[in-house]
């Protein structure tokens, strides 16, 4: 298991997501600058400094455990998901382009940008050796995410058999995802847990707590900012907020290998990734009729309407 959950499916993973990956499709909303900077500083900074903040008030009153609070930061540095925020603001009725934008990009600079913030925020624990890391990160995440996107720019086979086996392909990443994470709570069992239920049923709580505030706090600002664009501000709500967890905790196993507390850094992540999903899903129909009353109300008609205005006319 130590080679084959920390290098085999980690390493196939991210070959995968190379290969998936479209980083062409980041033109279609390239021209969003404002909306994407906007975004991609709330998903990074903003929410892992309220975060950061939270869970060190909760280590000065002795409220939460030094590793739950930790791991809660560490989930609050991971980028947004990849397939979820495209499901969740298709369904919303957002837009689609902005979304695909957040996508790629948080996948393509969360390899570096997240251990960066994490060590920034919680610095270096026990043994952990910064190059190594480094070096770790690099020949697991970035270089098998680096071959997928050279295989898919210069084999022209690749488009073809990725098309037709984009389904599986997927299949063998949640599966490689969940032998991580199995292997991971193994060692972390086998080491010893020092956290007790009550913890994690109130760390379950505040996990949740803090979802809805950063979405609250990211809908506020994205109303202010772009008043007069439902759409983006639909697709910034999942943007600003969701955490991606086939990302998150290859990277907590490949920096906290070592570390008893590797299975605990985990926990927030698994309670955010499924509560973004329950949340986002329930307020799509209200997201929907909101998208079309703001635009009734800026005299916008639905594309396909305008489509047959204008062959109207002609």
């Amino acid at each position: 298991p130590k080679i084959t959950s920390t290098w085999v499916s980690v390493m196939l993973m991210f070959i995968i997501s190379g290969l998936c990956i479209k980083t062409e499709e980041l033109s279609q909303a390239s021209h969003r600058m404002g909306f994407n900077i906007f975004v991609q500083f709330f998903n990074y900074v903003v929410v892992s400094l309220v975060v950061m903040v939270f869970s060190r008030l909760l280590i000065a009153v002795d409220f939460l455990p030094q590793s739950l609070a930790d791991g809660m930061v560490i989930c609050s540095c991971l980028p947004v998901t990849v397939s979820m925020i495209l499901v969740l603001t298709t369904s919303s009725n957002g837009d689609d382009a902005a979304a695909v934008f957040a996508a790629v990009f948080g996948a393509l600079t969360g390899t570096f940008v997240t251990p960066g913030l994490v060590l920034t925020y919680i610095g270096v624990k026990g043994n952990i050796d910064i190059i190594r890391v480094l070096i770790k990160l690099s020949i697991r995440v970035l270089l098998p995410l680096l071959v997928g996107q050279l295989l898919q720019k210069f084999y022209a086979p690749t488009q073809d058999f990725v098309a037709e086996h984009r389904k599986s392909l997927k299949g063998v990443q949640e599966w490689c995802l969940v032998f991580i994470i199995y292997c991971v709570f193994c060692h972390t069992f086998a080491t010893g847990i020092e956290t007790s239920v009550g913890s994690l049923l109130l760390m379950t709580f505040l996990q949740i707590v803090v979802l809805i505030s950063v979405m609250a706090l990211a809908w506020v600002c994205l109303r202010v900012l772009f008043r007069d664009e439902p759409k983006l501000c639909v697709t910034g709500l999942f943007a600003c907020t969701q955490k991606t967890i086939s990302l998150g905790v290859p990277l907590i196993n490949a920096i906290y290998e070592n570390d008893p507390n590797a299975g605990i850094y985990t926990l927030p992540l698994i309670v955010w990734h499924p509560m973004q999903l329950v949340i986002g899903s329930a307020m799509a129909p209200y997201l929907v009729h909101f998208v079309k009353q703001q635009e009734d109300q800026l005299g916008r008609k639905p594309l396909i309407v305008q489509k047959l205005s204008s062959e109207s006319i002609v």
